[in-house]
This record gives C-alpha cells, sequence and structure tokens, in this order.
C-alpha cells in the first residue's frame, strides 16, 4: 500500500484558509482512493490463469488476499496430508503463492501429472491412494467458466488446485521412489537398511522443471519390475494360485522391489528364503546356484489362499521364532571345523530334554556342557528333567561329523546370530519344502560356495584340506575381501538364468502381512 504526504504548515493556517484545506482535501480523496486501488498487487498466477483459461475472472486476484486464504486453508487439510511439515515449509517460502500451478498448468504439466497418477494401476496400487480423482477433478473446475463464476470460486478453485496436486504428486513419488509402505515397521526380522523419503525428495517435485520429465524418471526401471509389471497386465495366473491371488502376489512383489537397499555390489551372495536357493551373482550374472534349506516358518501347511491377515491389529507383524530373517551384511570370514555355540531356545526345547531321554545322547553328538563358563566333566550328575536345565547351563557343540554346522559356517554380522554354513543331514536338500532349519541357511555345496568367494589360491586350498582333515579343529580364515549377502523374501521373480516369472509359496505368510498394510496405506 502507497501513502501520500501532503506537506503542509498547518499551524500557519487561519481560520479562513481551513475550510478551503478540507474542502481540497474531500476533493482529493476519490482520487487517492482509486490509486489506491489501482496499486494493489495482483496475483500473477491470475494473469497467467486468465490467458490459460480465458476466464477473466482470475485477473482479479489479490496476492495478498490469495496468500491469506490460502495460509488458512494449508492450516485447516495438514492434518490430512502426508507430510504437512515439509509442505508448510514449501509454501511459507513462497509466501503462500502457488508453486506447481504457475510452473506446471500453463505447459499442462498438471493435466499430464494427474493422467500418469491415474495410471497407478500399472504399477499395483490403487489411484486413489494419491487422489487420483480429486486431482483430475480440480484440473477441470480450473478450466470451467461455469464452476468458477465468481471471485470467491475463482480463489477456492486455485487453492484446491494447488493443494490436490501437492498431496497427489509428493505421495506418488514417495511410493514410486521407496514404496508405499516401510518394511520395517511392519516386519518384526527385516533387518535390511532401505532408503526413505526425506526432505530432499519431498521438495524435488517443486524444484524440477519439468514435471512430466520428472515422474517419467522416478519409474522403478529394473528389468525385474518391468516384468512383473507386463504379468499384472497380462492377467497371467500362477501354478496352483487363482488369478486373484497370482494378481496379489505380483502387486506385493513389485512392492519390494520398490523398497530401495543400498546399491547391490558387483559381487554378491543372493538367498531367495522361499525359493530355499542361494545364488552368487557378479556383474549382475549368476555364477553360482544351489539349494538351502532355511528357517521354519508359520504357513506350515503351504496354503495357497492370500487371505487377510489382522493379527489383533498388531503395528508389527509377529514372526515365527525360526524364521530366517531378511538383512543385508558382508561374509568377512569362515570357520573350518566349527564349534556350535546352541542358542538357549534349542537348549532348553531340544538339547535338554534328548539329554534326559539318552544319557549317551551329549557324549554321542560330541557336545560339552558349562555352567558358568566352566566345562562340566560328569554331565551324569545333572537333573536334565529340571524345567530350567537348558537355561541354568550353555552347551557347545566340537567340531567333527556330527556338528550340526558341517564342515564350515561363513560368518557375517548381524543381530539375529545367524550365517550359512554346511550340514550332517544332506537329505533335507531333496525335500520339495526345506524350511527345516532354526533360522539359520544350510547350503547344499558350502566348498564350492567357498570356492567362488575365495578363488583360487592358499586360503582356499586350506579350507578344503581343513574339511577332509580326519582331526578336524576349529580355525578362522578371512575372507581376502569382504562380500556382500542378502536374504530376502520374493515370492515372485525373474529367474537371473532363464528370464523367465517363477513363483514360491508363502512359507512365512508375509505376502498375506503386506498386502494387508498396502490395503490400509
Amino acid at each position: 500500500m502507497k501513502t501520500i504526504w501532503l506537506k503542509t504548515n498547518y499551524m500557519s493556517m487561519n481560520k479562513k484558509t481551513l475550510p478551503n484545506f478540507l474542502r481540497g482535501l474531500l476533493m482529493l480523496l476519490p482520487l487517492l482512493i482509486l490509486f489506491e486501488a489501482c496499486n494493489k498487487p495482483k496475483s500473477k498466477t491470475g494473469a497467467e490463469l486468465t490467458k490459460i483459461t480465458g476466464n477473466k475472472l482470475y485477473k482479479d486476484l489479490d496476492a495478498d488476499v490469495l496468500s491469506d486464504k490460502f495460509k488458512a486453508a494449508l492450516s485447516k487439510r495438514g492434518k490430512s496430508m502426508s507430510n504437512p511439515k515439509f509442505t508448510q515449509e514449501i509454501y511459507k517460502q513462497a509466501d503462500y503463492q502457488p508453486v506447481l500451478i504457475s510452473k506446471f498448468l500453463p505447459n499442462s504439466g498438471l493435466m499430464k501429472a494427474a493422467k500418469k497418477i491415474s495410471a497407478a494401476k500399472e504399477h499395483g496400487l490403487s489411484a486413489e491412494n494419491f487422489q487420483a480423482a480429486k486431482f483430475n477433478a480440480a484440473v477441470d473446475k480450473i478450466y470451467s467458466k461455469t464452476e468458477v463464476n465468481t471471485l470467491d470460486k475463482a480463489y477456492d478453485a486455485v487453492i484446491d488446485l494447488e493443494l490436490v496436486a501437492s498431496g497427489a504428486i509428493t505421495d506418488y513419488a514417495a511410493a514410486m521412489q521407496y514404496g508405499m509402505v516401510s518394511p520395517r515397521k511392519i516386519f518384526a526380522q527385516f533387518y535390511t537398511k532401505v532408503l526413505r523419503p526425506d526432505s530432499i525428495s519431498f521438495k524435488k517435485p517443486y524444484q524440477t522443471s519439468n514435471i512430466t520429465t520428472f515422474l517419467d524418471s522416478i519409474q522403478p526401471s529394473a528389468e525385474a519390475y518391468k516384468m512383473l509389471q507386463t504379468a499384472l497386465s497380462q492377467n497371467i495366473t500362477a501354478p496352483g494360485h487363482t488369478a486373484e491371488e497370482t494378481r496379489r502376489i505380483i502387486e506385493v512383489n513389485m512392492e519390494r522391489l520398490r523398497w530401495h537397499t543400498a546399491e547391490q555390489e558387483d559381487k554378491y551372495v543372493w538367498v531367495n528364503i522361499p525359493a530355499f536357493e542361494l545364488q552368487v551373482i557378479e556383474k549382475q550374472k549368476p555364477v553360482l546356484s544351489m539349494k538351502v534349506c532355511v528357517g521354519e516358518g508359520r504357513n506350515k501347511g503351504q496354503a495357497t489362499s492370500l487371505t487377510e491377515y489382522d493379527e489383533n491389529d498388531l503395528k508389527k507383524d509377529r514372526a515365527f521364532n525360526r524364521e530366517t530373517p531378511q538383512l543385508k551384511s558382508m561374509i568377512h570370514s569362515v570357520q573350518v571345523n566349527p564349534v556350535w555355540n546352541i542358542p538357549e531356545s534349542i537348549a532348553s526345547n531340544e538339547i535338554a530334554k534328548y539329554a534326559a531321554q539318552d544319557r549317551y545322547y551329549l557324549s554321542n553328538k560330541n557336545i560339552d556342557v558349562y555352567y558358568k563358563g566352566k566345562k562340566v566333566e560328569d554331565t551324569e550328575t545333572i537333573d536334565w528333567s529340571a524345567p530350567d536345565a537348558g537355561k541354568t547351563y550353555t552347551f557347545k557343540q566340537q567340531p567333527g561329523a556330527d556338528n550340526s554346522l558341517g564342515k564350515i559356517k561363513f560368518l557375517f554380522n548381524n543381530q539375529s546370530s545367524v550365517y550359512l554354513h554346511d550340514t550332517p543331514a544332506k537329505a533335507a536338500f531333496n525335500l520339495a519344502v526345506r524350511a527345516v532349519s532354526h533360522g539359520c541357511v544350510r547350503v547344499e555345496n558350502p566348498l564350492e560356495l567357498a570356492r567362488v568367494l575365495f578363488g583360487p589360491g592358499d586360503k582356499f586350498n586350506k579350507i578344503k584340506e581343513g574339511m577332509q582333515s580326519k582331526d578336524p579343529k576349529a580355525e578362522d580364515i578371512a575372507l581376502p575381501k569382504k562380500v556382500a549377502v542378502y536374504l530376502s523374501y520374493f515370492t515372485c521373480w525373474k529367474d537371473s538364468t532363464s528370464g523367465k516369472l517363477m513363483f514360491a509359496n508363502d512359507i512365512y505368510g508375509q505376502d498375506a502381512v503386506l498386502y494387508t498394510h498396502l490395503n490400509k496405506a
């Protein structure tokens, strides 16, 4: 607002001149009011909208009024938005003026964005997760002279489109880049670090010069993801499943592929738990594949039906205690002829009970018993029928033919105390359903795995000799270079050898859990 100061010597005016002065001031007042009105700040967005839509009402939008109305609307709607804090910051910096409309409506960018978001089903997602219908309606309304026929309605149309577009675009961008849900919030044994949205990623749609190009750039581009997209569009049916079950399986696995972990290395070990398979991937190609046995899960019956899962509305899924966890770590060494430090759960539920039934069980299995760190020389003095025997004592199985870890274990840091290891129980690899362990991963051909990880040379020769020794002694051998290991869970994936789409049963019931959370997102 501009103010005119009239310079005059009021004290020198006499009574005769005062009325004339007032009359002159009254004559100037209409001109001052007109001057004031002409200098009210017009909205740049309004002027642009007039050109685009042909609706002259927009040219009368006042920037200050729009700012006040926008601020009030943002405060009212904030609680229903996914990221109210970040949204508030964006528009505060823009003085509560439209950002997306100003940048992207002139080149039809918002119209194209609304269309792309409406096609979210191509990604196995509901378009209504991103207010697609409201977004399209708001775009149509901004062009409608019949709906926008008063100045108040013009303000409302602009504010509504900006806020709906803001929520739809940022939510869609987050889903495409990071997934709809955070796996670490819903799965109790998911330890793989995944990238999540932050303030930097949130601001990118507002900062880009072309919203269409930006939305195209964030589409998942991996071949495995595209293969699932194609399968989804073709309505294929997986063996042993209905078309509806297959659709759900594909959708949850597309979500898993949207969870961005750290960039995968040139060489890594990949275990797919439901497939009971291990592969060593080098430069994106498998150089070794073998069967594995994984932890026992809750879905023992291998149910094919993906029913709604709701465990008393728990915020986090309750895993069966023998399930193999999902994680990413680095294999740093192996132990040839390993000693098995038997976990307390196994000691209580199995070892103590077997010892109570068979006085020779411990010696036959080469298991030593310790009390407060000291070895118990005469285990027959122990009352194994006592309910706390498995907790009172600790157990170590020494190297040998009966050692449950076989001839070698592959070590990597993790909070679940799991590892890859050999096993004397080779018959389990002939089973179709190999969810039989206590959580660790038994590998079918551990010597071959060691060969691929270590390469030829003295260290591998030492491993080979140690595994073949008739007098086994535990020995740790460090890898020359650490190798990443991923314990993953995919029930539908692109096979890296054949290139075909593969399916596996949901042995831990995690598809059902994830599908429920996707529907509630």
